[in-house]
């Protein structure tokens, strides 16, 4: 199987387990390892696994055999196909490792749901060109705005800062 077309069908077999923000990294260009990065999200350690399980599972029907495994303790999951690396991360490790960014020079395909992508007959139909808003996943755990930065909050505590003790004098002896 060509190294795109594999590319197109790992990035919808995750979707059919409910992976978030799918893309596609062309890295042809830039790196000799691989060819393409599959990058997606998961809400948990129990759907990451589940999303390369489905990967897995499907690739294996289609005659592809994962070359190399690994589990990062449950929140992320790699499963190198040689041409094709595919990185499952939990939400918040995505945001950590932010491998768009650090292949920033690697053009990025967005692959949208099939429920939201009109509908088309072949996967390449459903999948555009990642804009600089969609390039970065989103950031977890934003604060409100105007919180102060470091300030933490206590439940059923007030987050103003407690007033200073005055001084005692203190008395030559």
């Amino acid at each position: 199987m060509k190294s795109s077309s594999l590319a197109a069908r790992v990035a919808e077999l995750t979707l059919t387990k409910k992976a978030s923000d799918v893309v596609i990294m062309d890295l042809r260009k830039l790196s000799p390892v691989t060819d393409y990065f599959v990058i997606c999200s998961a809400d948990s350690d129990v759907q990451a696994r589940a999303i390369a399980d489905a990967v897995e599972d499907g690739m294996d029907a289609a005659g592809e055999r994962v070359w190399h495994r690994e589990n990062g303790a449950g929140t992320w999951v790699i499963l190198d196909y040689v041409d094709v690396v595919v990185h499952i991360f939990h939400r918040t490790m995505r945001a950590f490792y932010n491998l768009e960014k650090l292949w920033g020079d690697a053009a990025i395909t967005a692959v949208e749901e099939p429920s939201r992508a009109p509908a088309a007959a072949t996967p390449a139909a459903r999948m555009k060109p990642a804009t600089a808003a969609t390039r970065a996943p989103k950031a977890a755990g934003r604060k409100k705005p105007g919180a102060k930065r470091g300030a933490r909050t206590v439940p059923g505590k007030s987050a103003a800062k407690p007033k200073a003790r005055p001084r005692k004098a203190q008395t030559k002896k």
